[in-house]
């Protein structure tokens, strides 16, 4: 076989490879993401767009599904986070810590110290002790945020009642999961039964 039949035959070869390498290329590296953006703008723009929520004002206040510390007493307070200082999205992460690891057991201990002496009486819920596998999960069980309604009611000078009961009306039971709380949506709630507004 000649040079040149060889030439041929390999650019035969090649230039379909190319060609097809530059359609897919074109087409799953821009026209899917681009059409993936629009029908999600178009049929879910608020979760496209992070979930934002925003106060009377327009100014926004956090999302619906990224957590973020509270740490006023007046508050429900959200459960740890590993994620950089604690919620920050850029280092979204858990502490990768074992379950014998001795940095994650006293960690636990000192929340669990920082619970009692908040006034939580009787177990403590896991997930006001222990951190979500991001880091930012924006959510509570029901019985964590029953557990501080008892503090959470003396700093606002509400009742413990009034305080539980708007916890249960911000319960949420979907049909894959366990029931949770969104802590922002119940704190800006809380909000509103208070006489006035408090500070984080």
């Amino acid at each position: 076989m000649s040079k040149t039949n060889i030439g041929q035959e390999l650019s035969s070869a090649v230039r379909p490879a190319i060609v097809m390498t530059i359609l897919f290329a074109a087409l799953l590296g821009i026209v899917y993401p681009l059409a993936m953006t629009g029908i999600g703008q178009a049929l879910f723009p608020a979760q496209a767009n992070g979930s934002l929520v925003r106060d009377a004002a327009g100014r926004v206040i956090g999302s619906t599904v990224v957590g973020q510390a509270f740490t006023s007493e007046r508050y429900f307070q959200t459960r740890p986070s590993a994620a950089g200082e604690g919620y920050d999205g850029l280092a979204s992460s858990g502490s990768n810590l074992g379950p014998a690891s001795r940095v994650l057991a006293e960690r636990v201990a000192a929340d669990v110290a920082k619970r009692r002496s908040e006034g939580v009486r009787g177990a403590v819920p896991a997930d006001l002790v222990t951190a979500s596998g991001s880091g930012l999960d924006p959510d509570l069980s029901p019985e964590a945020a029953r557990a501080q309604a008892p503090r959470v009611a003396t700093a606002r000078r509400l009742s413990v009642g009034q305080v539980r009961a708007l916890i249960d009306a911000h319960v949420e039971a979907p049909l894959l999961g366990a029931p949770h709380v969104n802590v922002l949506a119940l704190n800006r709630a809380l909000d509103g039964l208070s006489p006035e507004v408090f500070g984080r």
